[in-house]
């Protein structure tokens, strides 16, 4: 292999999980999306949360439980406040948070949508025959590995498994199949473009 750009992709899912409910306007299981905006009610030294959806139809809205019956003082003031305030990082994070949603309610409609942010981490300055991707995951994503290659580089998925089968496409510390499941946080693709006529294009692509 020969000399290798390092490189850094920050992973960002775009449309959040959307739980399937059964909708009483509707009459009929309907996917609900995200208001990005809480509920709180304060009863006494007891407050609840909710984060607010709504049915992608007739806008019915149905609350997610953040916090029940919870104690005031066992919330941090600040959280109380971004909570209050709609916080869209606070209301981001649970609206991603599919464990949370299935445990709730079940089924949940998921994307594979994501916007990836490229970033070169080293092996700059000299002609690069082979890729080193390190991947980081805002949160979770559906997505597949072969998937996230193929757009991102502009190759074929039947590609990107022959160079895994030829041993010039190695994905590190994940085991077999490892191109078929969702993309990790955390994980490293190597993969060795030297004999390949258009690695220039492929390389320059990985890089924005």
């Amino acid at each position: 292999m020969g000399m290798s750009l390092r490189i850094h992709w920050a992973i960002a899912p775009e449309i959040a999980p959307r739980p399937l409910i059964n909708c009483n306007r509707c009459g009929t299981v309907k996917a609900y999306r995200c208001s990005d905006k809480f509920r709180v009610n304060a009863n006494g030294k007891r407050i609840d949360v909710w984060l607010i959806y709504r049915c992608i139809d007739c806008d019915n809205s149905w609350n997610f439980g953040i916090f029940e019956r919870c104690n005031r003082r066992d919330i941090e003031p600040a959280l109380l406040a971004a909570l209050e305030s709609n916080d869209p990082a606070l209301a981001r994070r649970h609206a991603f948070d599919v464990v949370a949603l299935r445990n709730r309610v079940g089924r949940v409609e998921e994307f594979p949508d994501v916007a990836v942010h490229k970033h070169r981490l080293g092996g700059e300055g000299r002609p690069a025959a082979a890729l080193e991707i390190r991947l980081d995951r805002e949160m979770p994503t559906s997505l597949r590995l072969d998937r996230l290659l193929a757009g991102e580089l502009g190759i074929s998925r039947s590609r990107l498994q022959a160079l895994e089968e030829k041993r010039l496409l190695f994905v590190v510390s994940e085991g077999a199949r490892a191109l078929r499941k969702p993309a990790r946080d955390g994980t490293i693709v190597r993969i060795d473009l030297s004999g390949e006529a258009d690695r220039e294009t492929i390389i320059s692509r990985a890089s924005r």
